[in-house]
């Protein structure tokens, strides 16, 4: 969406040309006075409205109709001057009758009038009220009466409602342009369709059987939903112009649209259920502009048009072709190359259009190609000339996989560029011959790989309005002559590594409106004053290393919209905010303190709040947030809050989709909340609420994530959970019964975890249904069962902890093929499994075999703004990870009753951090294939009965901080060199046959102590020729005493021994069991 938004307005300036010419034609010179009737009506039109220099972006009229910024056509209307020489008035120069008026871009605000004084100018030909604000207006139905009326243009005036049906009857019209395009705030970086107007099929079927005159019809952004599209192939064959984008139509449009034979220009788009087949032949329209954008084109070109070379060969009067969001799977780059060498404009922007392979650089011979836009997947490539650029081109933005890793110096041969847009993993530093694009207004070096420091040569681009190096590797401080291009009113350098502290010249640039300095390593105080910043709407400098207090002028800024500086050092108090047009504050994480609720109270328009992480010390009382009836996010999680509950409260937030106040001291749920119908996310950890979760919780159909770990909940958890439901996290409460058991094939979840509880029964089966789930966590309840196997085909599960329960039997499948393909971590600890370890499992962990997986830009795992958190034994220690990221990887199977050796296979496990297999039975020498895994920063193989040496490969594992091997039969000198050289004396104890550093006991000169393995070995050996034999006669002994019994019955004496003596022992061993305790 976003991309092909940002082509529309090249694609519309070809409209441009042809409508407003249109609009214009009807302008004579005035030689007579205009009539008083007809001044005093324009006269009383004009107080209808107040200017607003606010109510659009200027660059939007520049573009459409080459008017400046802040400049309103009716402040020439004044009494005793002609109204014929007024700006955007025009007269008959036989009559002096107002026959055309042109007030678009004039900053009129206000509500249209319904009876508007306008309609008594019974002559008009002309109107045009383009890019006003009418602030959601009906178009009146009077505008019938201008029954000479040949063109109209009311687009982007924010009107909205019924296009009426009286607008059928302008009999003459010649061209109509309702359309609802683009936002009109001065601020949104963005154009956008607004969908306010309605076009009903009604109004749409007279408007065509009457209006039979009509050449250009733009509907871009009418809401059409009712609207059949056959009804538009009743239109004039004299049609020069359609344009529906956008327009919300449904259905199948008919390509006999491409038969019109004077149809120029043709623009459709809108949702994916809208389609059209471009015919494979008889496209007899002369066209020269053809715009399919965002809507399924029989998904794909068709291939019988021979991969575009008869498109190419149809459309060779095309000058500006605009294929965005047309699945282009079937078509090979280089039949593009065919197209007319009079094309001006070639727009393949879209990630999904399906187009791969290496696009021709000579496109960029195109002799009169001005603007050229191309993105796609991965595997869409383009090679920028390093010479002969001999296209006049002004627009170049490319965003495939790669263009030449370089930005060649040929670049400044550009000489007429305007925008400048490359994403294509360009590597090493701007070239200086940048600095030659003079006419540069917009430079976008997004999300590439660029080093170094900022060029000194980017000071020559001092028509730059835009500058974007966001996502870059750039370092040192912002160069100074970044404060001198004056004409600036969007710089983003986010994401970069750039430091120092930011310059005070900054305040020199007073057109910017958006500043966006986040995630670098910036510090020190926020130096700049912004008396000359004025028009800033948008400032973010979080994720840096700023601290100070913040400067007063921050609660100031007339126009701001968005503040946030989270995640730095700021401290001290908040000043009260006197913006009322603020939508985002984001102060988290900081060092804040004070009182918060005076300081947004009068925030209105508030709809982002987020403060958590700070030292504010208020007694919240939820009815403050009632006048902020916008508020959609709310995070006021780990201060000094408390909060008074009010259970009474009957306000409601409507918007409310998101609350976070954990770590506030709660002792009771929030009922206010109750009536926030559409909230998604519910977040209450760490608090002191107790009792049973309120029915109006688990009723929330919406809620997708609900957190309540860590508190004194109660009760059981029902078994019908909201439908949306996507993070169940009740970690730490007291819960108990069954986890709920019926998790249909519609199951969203993604984590649940019941952590620390006393929930028992089984595991229910039916959370195989969850296809989604990454992550669960059953550890520390009271839960009786066998190892869940049928998690195993679950295809995103990455974390699974049983940890602490009533597990057993053995840990296998016998089902064939990949299980457990995305598992990162695995506990398993303190149960009562048996049998050999996971083998089959083991091998299957690919998550665990890459040890590059996610290094190069690790994330965390979570959903949305949400982050999962889990508890994990780490070196022996419990740890609560507030945070998982994606290159964690650990197994925990200690404490239970595995046995068997440790098979060769965990030594594949090359990404993993932690292994613990402590407290089993294995047995056997530690596997050599250990010392593979490279990334290991723990490992505890004790307390088991393993037998040899410690394998030398151990001493390449240089990450590892823990060892243990105690309590094994460990024999042999101990490894020497790197990290086993930090261990200490109780990484090994309870193994009497090792020796060497760091133990008292050394080795002998040939590296053993005399009780050596082999030695071991070979007792053992004799030991077992004395028992077999001794065994043997004990045999033959027993087989005679038995059969004496058997014909004599038993003697007193042999009675007497063996029945004492094993009832003796009967008792010693039973009570020795009682003292034995659980291995831990």
């Amino acid at each position: 969406m976003l991309c092909a938004t940002l082509c529309l307005p090249f694609f519309f300036l070809c409209l441009k040309t042809a409508f407003s010419s249109s609009l214009h034609a009807s302008s004579f010179s005035t030689t007579h006075l205009c009539s008083e009737e007809e001044a005093a009506a324009l006269l009383q039109f004009k107080t209808s409205f107040s200017i607003d220099s606010t109510v659009y972006n200027p660059s939007l009229c520049e573009d459409f109709y080459d008017i400046k910024a802040n400049y309103s056509k009716t402040e020439s209307w004044k009494e005793g001057i002609d109204c014929c020489s007024w700006d955007g008035v025009s007269c008959d120069k036989v009559t002096g009758h107002v026959i055309a008026l042109d007030l678009s871009c004039s900053l009129l605000s206000g509500t249209f009038p319904s009876n508007s004084t306008l309609s008594l100018l019974k002559n008009l030909q002309s109107l045009n009220l383009a890019f006003n604000d009418f602030r959601l207006s009906k178009i009146p139905p009077e505008i019938s009466q201008f029954t000479r009326l040949k063109h109209l243009d009311i687009s982007s005036s924010r009107f909205s409602g019924q296009v009426p049906a009286e607008i059928a009857h302008l009999p003459k019209l010649v061209s109509l342009n309702v359309s609802e395009l683009f936002t009109l705030d001065p601020n949104d970086i963005y154009v956008g369709f607004s969908h306010k107007l309605i076009l009903e099929t009604t109004t749409l079927r007279n408007l065509v059987q009457n209006l039979s005159e009509v050449r250009e019809l733009v509907l871009s952004g009418v809401n059409m939903t009712s609207v059949n599209p056959r009804f538009f192939m009743n239109l004039s064959s004299s049609l020069t112009t359609l344009d529906l984008s956008e327009s919300v139509l449904r259905g199948k449009f008919p390509n006999s649209i491409f038969r019109f034979p004077n149809l120029k220009t043709f623009g459709l788009s809108g949702e994916e259920n809208l389609t059209i087949d471009l015919p494979s032949s008889n496209w007899s329209s002369p066209l020269q502009n053809l715009y399919l954008s965002l809507m399924d084109c029989r998904g794909r070109l068709p291939e019988s048009i021979g991969d575009l070379k008869n498109l190419v060969h149809n459309l060779s009067e095309v000058r500006e072709l605009v294929l965005s969001g047309v699945n282009m799977t079937s078509v090979n780059p280089r039949f593009f190359m065919n197209l007319s060498s009079s094309l001006t404009t070639l727009d393949l922007w879209d990630w999904e259009s399906g187009l791969r392979g290496n696009f021709p650089n000579t496109i960029f011979c195109f002799p009169n190609l001005k603007f050229f836009s191309l993105g796609g997947e991965r595997n869409l490539t383009i090679d920028l000339p390093s010479s002969n650029w001999s296209s006049p081109l002004q627009k170049l933005d490319l965003n495939v996989m790669d263009c030449g890793r370089r930005l060649p110096e040929s670049i400044g041969d550009l000489k007429s560029l305007q925008f400048l847009g490359l994403g294509c993993n360009l590597e090493g530093s701007i070239p200086a011959s940048i600095g030659n694009l003079s006419q540069l207004t917009s430079l976008n070096l997004f999300s590439n790989n660029l080093n170094g420091q900022i060029p000194s040569s980017l000071a020559n681009l001092t028509q730059l309005t835009s500058l974007d190096l966001s996502y870059n590797k750039f370092s040192g401080p912002i160069p100074a002559f970044i404060g001198n291009l004056s004409q600036l009113t969007s710089l983003s350098l986010y994401s970069n590594n750039l430091n120092g502290q930011i310059l005070s010249s900054l305040a020199n640039l007073t057109q910017l409106t958006f500043l966006d300095l986040s995630n670098n390593q910036f510090s020190g105080p926020i130096p700049f004053h912004a008396s000359r910043s004025s028009k800033l709407s948008s400032l973010d400098l979080s994720y840096n290393s700023l601290n100070g207090t913040l400067p007063p002028w921050i609660f100031t800024l007339p126009l701001l919209k968005v503040l946030d500086l989270s995640y730095n050092q700021f401290q001290g108090q908040i000043n009260q905010f006197h913006q009322k047009s603020l939508i985002q504050l984001d102060l988290s994480n900081n060092k804040l303190q004070g009182s918060i609720l005076n300081s947004i109270a009068n925030l209105v328009n508030l709809s982002y709040l987020h403060l958590s992480s700070n030292h504010f010390s208020d007694l919240v009382v939820p009815d403050m947030f009632s006048a902020l009836q916008n508020l959609e996010s709310i995070g006021l999680s780990q201060n000094n809050l408390s909060l008074r509950v009010n259970v009474h409260a009957n306000f409601t937030l409507p918007k409310l989709t998101y609350f976070d106040l954990s770590s506030c001291n709660l002792s009771k749920f929030p009922n206010f909340l109750r009536h926030s119908d559409g909230l998604q996310s519910l977040l209450l950890s760490k608090n002191s609420i107790h009792g049973n979760i309120p029915k109006w919780i688990w009723e929330n159909d919406d809620l997708e994530v609900l957190d309540l770990s860590h508190n004194n909940l109660e009760g059981k958890i029902p078994n019908c959970l909201p439908k949306s439901l996507s993070v169940l996290n009740l970690q730490d409460n007291n819960f108990d019964g069954n986890i709920p058991f019926w998790f249909t094939e519609s199951c969203e979840l993604e984590n649940l975890n019941l952590h620390g509880n006393q929930m028992d029964g089984l595991l229910p089966r039916s959370l195989v249904n969850c296809s989604m789930l990454e992550v669960l966590d059953v550890g520390n309840n009271n839960i009786t069962d066998t190892f869940p196997h049928w998690l195993e085909s679950l295809p995103q599960l990455q974390v699974l902890v049983l940890r602490s329960n009533k597990f057993h039997g053995f840990v296998d499948s016998a089902k064939e093929g990949p299980s457990f393909p995305k598992l990162r971590i695995l506990d398993l600890s303190n149960n009562d499994f048996i049998g050999p370890l996971p083998i089959r499992y083991v091998e299957n962990f690919i998550a665990m075999m890459d040890p590059h997986r996610d290094q190069d830009s690790p994330e965390y795992m979570g959903t949305g703004s949400y982050q999962y958190s889990l508890v994990v034994i780490i070196k022996g220690l419990e740890y609560e990870l507030q945070k998982i990221l994606t290159i964690f990887t650990s197994i925990d199977l200690s404490e239970n009753k595995f046995g068997g050796e440790i098979p060769d296979v965990f030594g594949k496990l090359s990404s993993l951090k932690g292994l613990n297999l402590s407290h089993n039975n294995l047995t056997g020498p530690i596997s050599q294939s250990l010392g593979n895994l490279t990334n290991l920063e723990w490992l505890d193989l004790s307390y088991n009965e393993l037998l040899g040496e410690i394998p030398d490969e151990l001493v390449y594992l240089t990450g590892l901080s823990k060892l243990n091997l105690s309590n094994n039969h460990l024999v042999g000198r101990i490894p020497e060199g790197n990290q086993f050289n930090t261990f200490g004396n109780d990484s090994y104890e309870g193994n009497l046959g090792l020796c060497g550093f760091p133990l008292s006991k050394s080795c002998d000169g040939n590296g053993t102590q005399p009780s050596s393995f082999q030695e071991e070995d070979e007792l053992w050996r004799f030991g077992w020729r004395v028992v077999a034999l001794g065994y043997g006669c004990g045999v033959v002994f027993g087989l005679l005493m038995g059969y004496h019994v058997f014909r004599t019955g038993k003697p007193k004496w042999f009675v007497s021994l063996f029945d004492g003596r094993l009832s003796q022992s009967g008792r010693k061993m039973r009570k020795a069991r009682r003292v034995v305790p659980r291995r831990s």
